[in-house]
């Protein structure tokens, strides 16, 4: 997985603290310590598949382009890595002793079953976890975080 998914992810979970304020990709990597040139082709990822608006000017930045209730962690992979699955057969069996050249060797081979398992268990997991759902469970660990992050912003130039 990119390392621009967690980037990605801790973006929004800030953004989510500075509702209506829009935050320059350079704050947001700043936060981190992050490269701000390639966290800001994450957010435009990001802002291409309408998690995030991008706003132009004096002012401008990243904001969440609609409620973080409504934001799954899987429509931020998807969004950064792309819709394909990790797991490809390639259906190897094929070149193997007795293989059926007329089989479908994605649907009768037991790795590739156990591979497409596992990998909708992992997109059921991240569709049904959001980012409002960290945001309160960071709360509940650290309730001093959306403060702090909102003034972390307020006190880093643009």
């Amino acid at each position: 997985m990119n390392e621009g998914v967690e980037w990605a992810m801790h973006s929004c979970v800030n953004l989510s603290w500075a509702p209506g304020e829009a935050v320059t990709a350079k704050r947001l990597a700043a936060f981190y310590e992050l490269p701000t040139a390639y966290l800001n082709k994450q957010l435009q990822a990001l802002a291409r598949a309408g998690i995030l608006t991008s706003v132009s000017g004096p002012k401008g930045g990243f904001q969440l382009a609609r409620d973080p209730r409504n934001i799954s962690l899987l429509d931020i992979v998807v969004a950064i890595d792309g819709p394909d699955e990790a797991f490809r057969c390639t259906e190897i069996l094929k070149a193997g002793p007795g293989a059926d050249q007329k089989a479908d060797y994605t649907k009768a081979c037991l790795i590739s079953h156990a591979m497409r398992t596992a990998e909708l268990a992992y997109r059921r997991e991240l569709a049904g976890q959001s980012i409002a759902d960290i945001a309160e469970r960071v709360v509940s660990q650290s309730p001093d975080a959306p403060e702090n992050t909102r003034n972390h912003f307020a006190n880093l130039k643009s």
